[in-house]
């Protein structure tokens, strides 16, 4: 595979500006104006903006930086360690903060008396702060003012890419009813907003943009569809639901279960790799394949075994389950010791992984790659897997791999019609008992 080199981000440099209010040297009126900012004292600064001599500080600039201190890590480096070799300020205006904070009437004396609305010295507008603060009422505020839906700043995002969270909805509801693009593209990544949703695990926000006309198979510079990022995404077990919510609606929407990206991973690969079974199931049953190969060689299935020991309160032996029942491909039996180093932990998916060979070599590599304490927890089911160094795999077990063997890749479509007692049906389907025959 040929060497491909990370994307170098390049930012223009920023100029100095020396038409700032340093906050940190602020006095007098200037001072109370900002002040009352920061905590939306809307009557001082009605005061102050009213008054003929500070009407220009509806517009004024703050750096909220501070160079005294930037001098200071920047020559006793041996306080820091780590320094900046430049100074940079942190510019924002009366907007930015009260947008950001929240304060809806403070802003909209601000708008009223001319504060340009698009104003953006930081590299963000307020339209930003607000969206990205998840202050509803001051985003559609903002925009009944005239404020940019499509604003970009410094780092290439417009307002819908950075509503990022749960309680951002109602922020992306105003800007998409005052022309936000909805499939807008970030400057770096070339995300769409159904990207960055995706990401996030936000269903609500996958359900609107899907109702404005999102794209869902438009892919990023990193080949990723909207699908291929939620899957990608690494998730909390309390985030598993949210994730497999946001691929029901993508799929729900037509996307393409079989887009790679530019490592010729499947949304199914990275499923596996974050170990969420309700979504691998769902690829599976929209026709994911289940032994498609990466650049380097992985398979769904070596993704899954690769997590198993830090994602046991994910239930890896369902998706292990799952992927064999859809005709993955088997760890080589040398490698089982392997295996069973790593994945120990999670007895359950041992058993489904040996419950698919007809013989076993058990070997006392098998027995040391178990550690002591793992053995000791789960001593009934591996005392059954070192029994069989003795004692040959059960006639039941071995009709089992039989039909397995006959099924092959249909055994989830077969089995399930089979005029079977359901015992039986799980039996073949690699239910878990507990114990190896």
């Amino acid at each position: 595979m040929a060497y491909v080199a990370p994307k170098v981000k390049w930012r223009k440099p920023k100029n100095y500006r020396n038409d700032v209010i340093p906050t940190a040297n602020a006095t007098g009126c200037i001072l109370q104006f900002w002040n009352s900012l920061l905590v939306g004292d809307e009557l001082t600064i009605l005061s102050i903006v009213d008054d003929e001599e500070y009407g220009y500080l509806l517009d004024a600039i703050y750096d909220t930086s501070n160079i005294e201190e930037w001098k200071n890590f920047r020559y006793n480096y041996r306080g820091l360690r780590l320094w900046s070799l430049t100074y940079e300020q942190e510019l924002t205006t009366p907007l930015h903060i009260t947008a950001g904070r929240g304060f809806t009437d403070c802003l909209k004396l601000l708008l009223q008396r001319g504060a340009s609305v698009d104003l953006a010295p930081g590299g963000t507008t307020a339209l930003h702060e607000s969206c990205e603060n998840y202050q509803s009422e001051c985003t559609k505020l903002l925009l009944i003012h005239g404020a940019n839906a499509n604003a970009v700043s410094e780092d290439g995002h417009m307002p819908l890419h950075v509503c990022t969270s749960p309680e951002s909805l109602e922020c992306a509801k105003y800007l998409l009813q005052y022309g936000a693009a909805i499939n807008g593209r970030t400057l770096d990544e070339d995300d769409t907003p159904l990207h960055v949703a995706a990401r996030n695990g936000l269903p609500d926000h996958i359900a609107l943009y899907l109702r404005y006309g999102a794209a869902v198979d438009k892919q990023n510079n990193e080949g990723l569809t909207p699908l291929n990022a939620a899957c990608s995404q690494p998730q909390e077990v309390q985030d598993l639901q949210c994730y497999f919510k946001v691929c029901q609606m993508l799929l729900g929407a037509g996307a393409d279960v079989r887009t790679t990206d530019q490592d010729k991973h499947t949304p199914l690969h990275m499923a596996c790799k974050n170990a969420n079974p309700d979504i691998v199931d769902l690829l599976l049953a929209n026709g994911a394949c289940v032994n498609d190969m990466g650049y380097g060689g992985e398979a769904p299935m070596h993704n899954i075994l690769k997590v198993v020991c830090y994602k046991g309160a994910h239930h890896p032996e369902r998706i292990v389950r799952a992927l064999l029942n859809h005709g993955s491909i088997r760890v080589w039996p040398g490698a089982l010791p392997k295996v069973l180093k790593h994945c120990s932990e999670s007895p359950r998916t041992i058993e489904v992984l040996l419950n698919v060979y007809s013989h076993l070599k058990v070997t006392d590599t098998w027995v040391e790659s178990v550690p002591t304490e793992v053995f000791k927890e789960h001593k009934e089911f591996y005392e059954s897997v070192f029994s069989l160094a003795l004692t040959p795999r059960s006639l039941q077990h071995l009709a089992r791999c039989r039909l397995r063997s006959f099924l092959d890749a249909h055994i989830h479509k077969v089995v399930p019609k089979l005029n079977l007692p359901t015992f039986i049906k799980n039996y073949l389907l690699l239910e878990y008992r507990g114990y190896i025959h």
